[in-house]
């Protein structure tokens, strides 16, 4: 039996492990659902603090910093910066022990495309769970949701279902369908739920830097479709995706 140690279920999360380390890692954690999931949580956790703080570190440094008389203030300013995220980092990992810090928590739109954001890219694990599994996916993914899931069929619009996966998201489990079309272009579904949001089926648009969502709400559900497409195109499948999910 391969020993693994907390040192190399976070060096996994950080993506720092050489194979076939990895491998033995992903063996392990296929054996311990639970030790899975806590692992999805702190990449979750990663994402939306990178979604939250990468476009401050894109901004320009005001001119006053660049003056020369300013190195000392901008090392000051760099010290205070760090310090913060460390403090909120540090919150946000904390936050199942303290008050939540509702400001930071993800909307439907952002953790969606987030979670677009991070799997789309991969290569050999976009998903948990393939196509060619789909009954047993749903079924999973409907019992850790409470609710009876449907995976649209976006086959007539060139999209064919990848697979899919569980999330943590901010109220509880997530169901992350992948498509993908010819091209190698993905598109991602992601469902949670809104707990106390009720009935709000009107779809809703969000830009999250190049990642266009189309989001809404039924019966206590949040839907919301992700993908990299012009804001025409990815509403023609969303709307395919709310038909079929609502008949």
């Amino acid at each position: 039996m391969t020993t693994v140690s907390e040192d190399d279920l976070q060096a996994y999360v950080d993506e720092a492990l050489a194979e076939p380390r990895r491998a033995e890692v992903e063996a392990y954690l296929a054996e311990r659902p639970d030790e899975a999931e806590r692992l999805r949580g702190y990449r979750a956790q990663d994402a939306a603090l990178r979604a939250i703080f990468n476009p401050v570190l894109m901004e320009p440094v005001p001119a006053t910093l660049l003056e020369r008389s300013a190195p000392r203030r901008w090392r000051g300013y760099a010290l205070v910066a760090s310090v913060l995220f460390v403090g909120i980092g540090t919150g946000w990992i904390m936050r199942g022990t303290v008050s939540p810090l509702t400001q930071t928590t993800p909307s439907l739109a952002r953790a969606a495309a987030i979670a677009h954001a991070v799997y789309t890219p991969e290569v050999r694990h976009p998903v948990e769970v393939g196509a060619d599994q789909e009954e047993h996916l749903v079924k999973w993914l409907s019992k850790r949701l409470g609710t009876d899931l449907r995976v649209p069929k976006l086959g007539s619009l060139g999209f064919d279902l990848v697979g899919g996966r569980l999330l943590s998201g901010p109220q509880g489990p997530v169901a992350h369908f992948m498509y993908q079309d010819a091209k190698g272009q993905r598109l991602t579904l992601y469902v949670s739920a809104q707990k106390g949001e009720g009935r709000d089926t009107a779809f809703r648009f969000s830009q999250e830097d190049r990642v266009a969502v189309f989001y809404w709400v039924d019966r206590n559900y949040g839907y919301a479709l992700s993908g990299e497409l012009r804001r025409d195109v990815l509403l023609t499948v969303a709307d395919a995706v709310y038909k079929q999910i609502n008949p």
